[in-house]
């Protein structure tokens, strides 16, 4: 395909994407106006860096996944990724995921069961962070003397989880395993599809064994760390922005972030996850004690920034996947 085609194929489905955003997400540009009316220059862009590093970090944590031997270049997969973002997060019930494995093979080359593989540590390695952020968050509400009773095991509860889940980011093929196991106890692989489905299972519990190898699990898990660090400064910093109390720390604005974070990353959300994510925002920082008119107002406002910068990332990546050259976008 030539260049110029794939450019205008690659422009009209971030069109489509960004058509849907404003159609069905609920965005409309004086929200937009209003938002931005709020913030300083100064915040917005240090909250945008702290965005792009973030979409670094992330396509660093792809391609550490990807074994050596399918390894695609970086910008080719930073293209990709952000492309993989808007997708993901415009899209409903968070169809737009598996945009990543198609991207990965169609610009960098990437059989699709290495790429969902990276996908899918990605995913358990973002499930653990999450909850590692919330048990500290929970700990360090929970050490205060107005804190209910309820914080310490809450958060002792998902320390638990945090371990769990590191333990299956670290041993995915255990879940394929159990599954083709159960597809040949209820009598599945004897017929044609169960047996096609437990084919392609075990080929992606190879390609799972394989991102974990040669030290990539363990890079990944590295990066996971700034990952979150960026991701929860970005909504604490844009909170306060946005009119949050003094008091609402990085504790307390992990903790309600995070409750948006987990609504949005549900298979229930709507176009751009709007309803979904301010339902967590809401519930998390009303726990906290902010009144619910507050909670909503900061909410709207950093969801419409967020969504901004998908949009213009996203975009970028479309064009940077259109313009790659296939076939050279591996070491």
């Amino acid at each position: 395909m030539r260049a110029s085609l794939r450019l205008f194929v690659s422009l009209a489905l971030a069109g489509l994407l960004l058509a849907a955003l404003f159609l069905w997400g609920g965005v409309s540009p004086e929200e937009l106006w209003g938002v931005w009316r709020r913030l300083s220059p100064s915040t917005y862009f240090t909250v945008l860096a702290i965005h792009s590093a973030v979409y670094l970090a992330r396509a660093a944590r792809f391609r550490a996944l990807i074994p050596r031997a399918h390894r695609p270049r970086f910008p080719s997969l930073l293209g990709v990724s952000a492309a993989h973002n808007l997708a993901s997060y415009v899209l409903p019930a968070k169809t737009g995921e598996a945009s990543l494995v198609i991207y990965m093979r169609g610009v960098c080359g990437v059989p699709a069961a290495e790429g969902l593989a990276s996908l899918l540590v990605s995913r358990m390695l973002d499930a653990a962070a999450l909850c590692g952020a919330l048990a500290l968050a929970c700990l360090t509400v929970g050490g205060t003397p107005t804190a209910e009773d309820w914080w310490t095991p809450l958060g002792l509860g998902l320390a638990l989880a945090t371990l769990v889940m590191g333990w299956l980011a670290a041993r995915g093929e255990w879940l394929v395993r159990t599954c083709t196991g159960l597809a040949r106890l209820t009598g599945l692989e004897r017929t044609a599809l169960g047996r096609r489905v437990i084919a392609r299972a075990v080929s992606v519990g190879a390609a799972l064994s394989a991102a974990g190898a040669g030290g990539g699990l363990s890079v990944a898990a590295l990066l996971t760390c700034p990952i979150w660090l960026g991701v929860f400064g970005f909504y604490a910093i844009l909170a306060r922005e946005l009119g949050m109390a003094a008091e609402i720390g990085l504790a307390e604005a992990t903790f309600g972030s995070s409750l948006a974070v987990l609504a949005n990353l549900l298979p229930i959300n709507g176009f751009a996850g709007f309803g979904t994510q301010e339902t967590g925002w809401v519930v998390g920082f009303v726990t906290l004690g902010v009144s619910r008119e507050l909670a909503l107002s900061t909410g709207l406002g950093v969801h419409v920034v967020q969504l901004f910068n998908v949009a213009t990332l996203g975009l970028f990546g479309h064009i940077a996947m259109a313009i790659a050259s296939p076939g050279r976008n591996r070491d």
